[in-house]
């Protein structure tokens, strides 16, 4: 696995990270992306992300549902076991509604969260890096990667100056692998130089 090295900037207070986001893009340099430990409104407009298109997925996944449902149970009831039920027509759509929207929604909902993960990289036994544990707890963690240009002392200055509590630099790799937590051991931290100690 290929690692790439980045300058991790870790913030206890969403009102400092959106300012340092801002500064950090308009200074040119690449966020590898930002770690929460919940959904922050307005993050994925301030990191210049274009908006899903997974509602999209979910329409095509729902008219696929109707689609499959409709199709069957006409193909069932009118060719292949045509049966009159009470004198109702082969083709009674109104009795076909029912099963029509419980396929509607379950192609929809299965389809966006296999669609999701599939994006996301999630799945049993998947392992990815975490740039600081803390992320699923109270920090709000932001790795900016490194170029053969950057220069990582100029850089971590810069995240102190931004009002980063730590800032430390590690070597990660950025894909997903199979692994376990508890198990592997997590990619090697070069160095960690906290705010206090500078």
């Amino acid at each position: 696995m290929s690692k790439k090295k980045f300058v991790v900037a870790c913030y206890d207070d969403d009102d400092q990270l959106f300012p340092a986001i801002k500064k950090c893009r308009e200074a040119g340099y690449k966020i590898h992306d930002i770690y929460t430990p919940f959904p922050v409104h307005g993050l994925d407009h301030a990191l210049g992300m274009r908006e899903t298109s997974l509602h999209t997925a979910g329409f095509i996944y729902g008219i696929t549902g109707t689609t499959t449902a409709l199709s069957c149970m006409t193909w069932i009831l009118t060719s292949d076991w045509p049966q009159i039920y009470d004198g109702k027509p082969h083709f009674a759509l109104p009795a076909f509604i029912p099963i029509t929207f419980e396929l509607t929604v379950m192609f929809a909902a299965v389809g966006m969260v296999m669609t999701f993960m599939w994006l996301c990289k999630m799945a049993p036994g998947v392992k990815k890096h975490h740039f600081d544990l803390r992320a699923t707890d109270d920090l709000f963690v932001m790795p900016i990667e490194c170029t053969s240009k950057t220069n990582v002392d100029d850089l971590q200055s810069f995240l102190k100056s931004t009002g980063a509590m730590k800032v430390n630099v590690q070597e990660a790799e950025t894909e997903w692998w199979w692994g376990r937590y508890d198990v592997d051991d997590e990619p090697h931290l070069i160095q960690d130089v906290p705010v206090d100690a500078a």
